[in-house]
C-alpha cells in the first residue's frame, strides 16, 4: 500500500476528465474504486473535493490516497501489447471494423448503437476496453476525447497522442466543433425548424454511477433558480416527414449536455423513436404527444445518430470532417419511409 501522494498535472495531460487522468496514471485501480474514492473526498484537486467529470489543468496538484501496489491487484496494469494479446480475434476485428479514418494524430470510429463508450454498472464490453485493438503497433493506446450515449451511434473521435488529446479536448470545450445528428422522431416538430433553449438539470433519484440518470428541461427563465441546472441550446431542422406521424430531423447541438438532444426533442412533443426514457414505449398519442414507438416493422432501437463531426485539426493546420453511415436499423426505417440521404439540403443551418 502506497502513502498519500500529491501528483502534479503535466502540460500534455490538460483538459482530461479527472477519472480518465487517474486511470491513465494508475491503470491497476478499477473504475468503481475511483468513483468510491471521489465520493468519499479522498481524491482532491488543489485541496478541494472533486468530481469524476472535473477537468484537470497543468500544474494542478491532485491528492492521491493510499493505493494498493499493482502486484497485489488481481488485474495488474497491462502494456498495450499485452492488452491486445488478451483481446479475442473477434473483438480486435470488431473494433478495427469501426474505423472511418486514421492518421498519426486521430482515429475516427463509427460507434454502433448498443455498446457503451466506457464501462459502468453491468457493462463488461465497451469501446474503452477494446482500444488495445486500435494501437496499430504503438505503445500508447488512443484516448477518448468525448462520448456518445450507449444507444446512440455515429462518429466517435479518439486521440493517438497526448498533444492531440489536449488540442481536441480544447476544441470540444470551446465549441469549435460542429456536430450534426440525424434522428427519426415521433410526430413532426412545430415549427419545422428552430432553436431549443431549454436548460437541463439532473432529475433526483438516479442510481449508482449515474445509472438511470435522466435530465429535466427548464424554461430559460427558471435555470438560475435550480441548483445544478445548465443552459442548453439545440438548433434543429425537419428534413422530411411522413404525414404528421414521424419526421427525419437534423440536430445541431450548440452545447453538449447529458442527453441534451433526447430531452429537447421530447420537450417539443416529438421524442426520438425508440427513446423510452424521454418518451414512452407506447405508440398511441397520449396527452397531445406521441409515444416513442412507431410500431409495425420499425425497430424499437433508438433512432439517434451522430452523422457528422467537423473540427480544427489538432496540429492547427486545416479542418477535419468525418461522416458516419447510418446503422442498419435506421437505414431500414429510412428505406421504409422513402427518405433519401442525398435529399439533405446543404443550408439546413445557415450561419
Amino acid at each position: 500500500m502506497s502513502a498519500v501522494q500529491h501528483v502534479q498535472v503535466a502540460p500534455d495531460e490538460a483538459d482530461q476528465r479527472l477519472d480518465r487522468w487517474f486511470k491513465r496514471r494508475f491503470p491497476h485501480i478499477p473504475h468503481g474504486r475511483i468513483e468510491k474514492m471521489l465520493r468519499k473526498g479522498e481524491i482532491r484537486i488543489d485541496g478541494a473535493r472533486a468530481k469524476a467529470a472535473d477537468r484537470v489543468s497543468p500544474g494542478q496538484s491532485i491528492r492521491i490516497p493510499p493505493l494498493p501496489d499493482p502486484e497485489s491487484m488481481e488485474d495488474r496494469p497491462l502494456r498495450p501489447i499485452e492488452r491486445r494479446a488478451r483481446l479475442s480475434r473477434e473483438d480486435e476485428s470488431f473494433i478495427q471494423s469501426l474505423v472511418l479514418y486514421r492518421d498519426d494524430a486521430v482515429i475516427a470510429l463509427n460507434k454502433p448503437a448498443g455498446i457503451p463508450v466506457q464501462g459502468g454498472t453491468g457493462q463488461s464490453r465497451h469501446i474503452d476496453g477494446l482500444l488495445a485493438g486500435l494501437s496499430f503497433g504503438r505503445e500508447d493506446l488512443p484516448r477518448l476525447v468525448h462520448r456518445l450515449d450507449k444507444d446512440t451511434s455515429g462518429v466517435l473521435l479518439l486521440a493517438r497522442t497526448g498533444q492531440a488529446a489536449v488540442a481536441l479536448a480544447r476544441s470540444f470545450r470551446s465549441r469549435a466543433t460542429e456536430k450534426i445528428y440525424w434522428a427519426a422522431v415521433s410526430g413532426v416538430p412545430r415549427p419545422k425548424a428552430g432553436t431549443i433553449r431549454y436548460g437541463l438539470v439532473k432529475a433526483p433519484g438516479h442510481g449508482p454511477n449515474g445509472a438511470g440518470e435522466k435530465m429535466i428541461c427548464l424554461h430559460p427563465d427558471e435555470i438560475d433558480a435550480h441548483e445544478g441546472a445548465k443552459p442548453a441550446r439545440t438548433d434543429y431542422a425537419t428534413v422530411d416527414s411522413l404525414s404528421e406521424r414521424a419526421a427525419w430531423v437534423a440536430l445541431k447541438p450548440i452545447t453538449g449536455r447529458t442527453h441534451q438532444l433526447r430531452a429537447h426533442m421530447a420537450e417539443l412533443g416529438c421524442p426520438v423513436v425508440g427513446d423510452g426514457k424521454y418518451g414512452t414505449n407506447r405508440i398511441e398519442k397520449e396527452h397531445g404527444r406521441y409515444g416513442a414507438q412507431l410500431g409495425g416493422e420499425i425497430s424499437r432501437k433508438l433512432h439517434l445518430h451522430a452523422r457528422k463531426l467537423t473540427l480544427p485539426a489538432p496540429d492547427g493546420k486545416g479542418t477535419l470532417s468525418f461522416t458516419a453511415p447510418l446503422p442498419e436499423h435506421m437505414r431500414r426505417t429510412w428505406a421504409q419511409f422513402g427518405w433519401q440521404e442525398e435529399d439533405l439540403p446543404e443550408d439546413l443551418f445557415p450561419q
